[in-house]
């Protein structure tokens, strides 16, 4: 059974930083693509970043424009684990995020092209 577990939200002031983290478990995920999205009040859930493998020991990494540049998504294959490094946190990217993976392919960015999610973590930036 694939589970995802996230961890490491909290609230930061505006500026901050905080880094995410998921741990899969169930397979082995080292070929598969894992992402991370978001979901803000009365918003729908988006697509914030994803890591793909590409082939031997090389990932490749996919940014929405919103966090480009602050945020950085990297993995432990080892440990089945992604992260997400936010920096430079503004009230805008106060939301729940949520880790998920599919084995579909890559570069992807809708939610219904990932399989497993996880329960999601809370984020929020005070200004």
């Amino acid at each position: 059974q694939v589970q995802l577990v996230e961890s490491g939200g909290g609230s930061v002031q505006a500026g901050g930083s905080l880094r995410v983290s998921c741990a899969a478990s169930g397979r082995t995920f080292s070929r598969y693509t894992m992402g991370w999205f978001r979901q803000a009040p009365g918003k729908e859930r988006e697509f914030v970043a994803a890591i793909s493998w590409s082939g031997g020991s090389t990932f490749n990494a996919d940014y929405a424009d919103s966090v480009k540049g602050r945020f950085a998504i990297s993995r432990e294959n080892g440990k089945n684990t992604v992260y997400l490094q936010m920096n430079s946190l503004n009230p805008d990217d106060t939301a729940v995020y949520y880790c998920a993976v599919t084995s579909r392919g890559s570069w992807l960015r809708l939610v219904r092209e990932y399989d497993y999610w996880g329960q999601g973590t809370q984020v929020i930036v005070s200004s």
